[in-house]
């Protein structure tokens, strides 16, 4: 299901289940497209930007597409660890994205059955993959299945924006987000996506007043 579908229909609906984010729809920009095209090549990238900063996973991401031409699975494991950390990768993620590669070509993660798979299987499927997590699942699945329901709840620019939005003094846990998002059902993706756009123009951006 496209979580883009039927975005009005949505935010009406998020806007009458808790008025909280009503109020962040009236502060914030237009939400941006975060879609992106299913495959290696973006499961890649999700796995470069675990834990670091958007700045950051760029660059690198720029250094890896421009060494490794194609970007398919055959192309990076030419690559060898030090080559990947020669482009900026850690020692994790040079072994996670090889890891990514070869799991394809040896087809145990077969990319082009998961849109027909419920939430949990392809989770399930993602998950086998070393170095692929619940949040780099999640993400993909956002991002590139359009899976209009999925919640991840551990991304700490989440739950800083749902503290923030909430007035809480410190960030709700994986727990706290989960019992927090229950009324958004079955449009959590773009309550996701409200929120992170209420991070970016209001959190972080008080943030900088501050400094």
């Amino acid at each position: 299901m496209n979580s883009d579908g039927n975005l009005t229909v949505a935010l009406d609906y998020l806007k009458n289940a808790d008025t909280d984010f009503a109020t962040a729809l009236s502060v914030i920009k237009p939400l941006p497209d975060r879609s992106k095209p299913p495959g290696f090549q973006t499961l890649s990238e999700i796995i470069i930007e675990q834990q670091v900063s958007l700045a950051s996973a760029a660059a690198i991401w720029k250094r890896m597409t421009a060494a490794i031409s194609p970007f398919t699975p055959d192309a990076l494991l030419k690559f060898n660890e030090t080559q990947l950390r020669e482009l900026g990768l850690s020692q994790q993620k040079a072994k996670y994205c090889r890891a990514l590669a070869t799991d394809i070509l040896e087809k145990r993660l077969i990319l082009s059955e998961l849109p027909d798979l419920e939430d949990n299987a392809v989770i399930e499927q993602l998950t086998q993959v070393k170095g692929i997590g619940r949040w780099t699942a999640e993400i993909y699945m956002m991002a590139c299945l359009g899976h209009a329901d999925i919640w991840p709840a551990g991304d700490v620019a989440l739950q800083s924006a749902m503290g923030h939005l909430k007035g809480h003094d410190v960030r709700p846990s994986i727990e706290q987000m989960d019992i927090l998002a229950e009324p958004l059902r079955p449009y959590r993706t773009i309550a996701a996506r409200i929120l992170w756009r209420y991070y970016a123009d209001i959190v972080q951006a008080g943030k900088r007043k501050r400094t």
